[in-house]
């Protein structure tokens, strides 16, 4: 087992570059690792924090004060029939990449998305018009209150957009590996996302090669500052800040009231889906707004930036609640943060 360390600062482990020193610090670099590690420290009634990628948190400048995990495990296993399990600790680009590389369909709109394979079914990670909950077969867990492990089929996780089961059991299922069922298929799931059907120049619901899917979704995600890269400040952020709202039948009638033309996507139940982005801009908070070290990317107006890498967290927050602010004076819609808060509140 890894040994412990102190006083690790945390911020170089998020893609914001944001928080304090943890206490304690320790690598898990196996599933058997993960678990003894995390069992023992529940045992101790030592504060927990699991570390994944890093890409969907937020963590306050106070740091955390009890044993942060990361998860390191490591492993791809493909077992016929597009069924594939892999570690939590797996690069999910790196995996979406080798998927598409085996003509394995499924995931290719996933493309881009920085983080690690175990947090994907705590967010239902989605973007393109897929999302993980369209292929997840089951979910291996460790379950910290009955200390047991076991698999979760996908019907018992909860899914819903953005959201699962895990996001609001307060860590109390550790994921360990999650098992996927794809499509042995050279070419992509029918496209089902506007803006990729026209980079695609294809109409909706056509089927492309998977490596041209690929291309096309990770050209867009690095047109909104949304794929890791070092020379790009706008992509010291934590992705989307804030969900695409979901409202009622009475809340979009009252929506309509203040912008008559307000963009939407219809969804089951008579709600309609409205995308933040476009509340955000109309809201007068344009691409590149700034406030001291931070500001909005100037690719995309979902994403808040630490451009330089030196801002707080609590100047991102005054940002984010600013921006929220704004929306709901302007539109009566209260947006939510998507990234995950630890030792900070929105």
């Amino acid at each position: 087992m890894a040994d412990r360390l102190v006083g690790v600062r945390l911020a170089p482990y998020t893609t914001l570059r944001l928080g304090g020193a943890a206490r304690a610090f320790v690598s898990a670099g196996s599933q058997d690792e993960l678990v003894e590690i995390v069992a023992g420290a529940d045992r101790a009634g030592e504060q927990v924090l699991v570390l994944g990628g890093g890409s969907n948190l937020v963590l306050g400048d106070e740091g955390f004060p009890g044993l942060v995990v990361k998860v390191a495990s490591a492993g791809v296993e493909f077992g016929g029939a597009g069924r594939v399990t892999v570690q939590a600790g797996e690069d999910w680009d790196g995996l979406v990449a080798r998927c598409v590389a085996e003509g394995l369909s499924g995931v290719e709109c996933l493309s881009g998305i920085p983080g690690l394979v175990g947090s994907t079914p705590i967010q239902n990670v989605g973007a393109y018009g897929q999302e993980v909950a369209q292929t997840i077969s089951s979910v291996r867990v460790y379950d910290r209150l009955a200390r047991e492990t076991r698999d979760l089929p996908a019907a018992a996780c909860g899914f819903a957009y953005r959201d699962s089961a895990f996001k609001g059991d307060q860590g109390r299922h550790l994921v360990l590996a999650v098992t996927y069922d794809l499509v042995e298929s050279g070419l992509s799931g029918p496209v089902a996302y506007k803006e990729l059907a026209l980079a695609l120049g294809v109409e909706l619901g056509a089927r492309v090669p998977l490596a041209e899917a690929r291309a096309a979704v990770l050209g867009l995600r690095r047109g909104k500052g949304m794929v890791l890269d070092a020379d790009d400040p706008d992509t010291i952020s934590a992705g989307s800040f804030f969900t695409n709202p979901i409202l009622s039948a009475a809340e979009a009638a009252e929506l309509e009231l203040r912008a008559p033309e307000f963009p939407r996507w219809d969804m089951p139940g008579e709600r309609v889906k409205v995308p933040a982005a476009w509340l955000i801009e109309n809201a007068g908070f344009p691409k590149g707004y700034e406030r001291g070290s931070v500001r909005i990317s100037t690719k995309h107006t979902l994403a808040l930036t630490n451009p330089t890498g030196a801002a707080s967290a609590e100047e991102l927050l005054a940002l984010a609640r600013e921006v929220r602010d704004g929306v709901r004076e302007k539109f009566g819609v209260t947006l939510v943060n998507e990234p995950v808060m630890v030792g900070v509140r929105l």
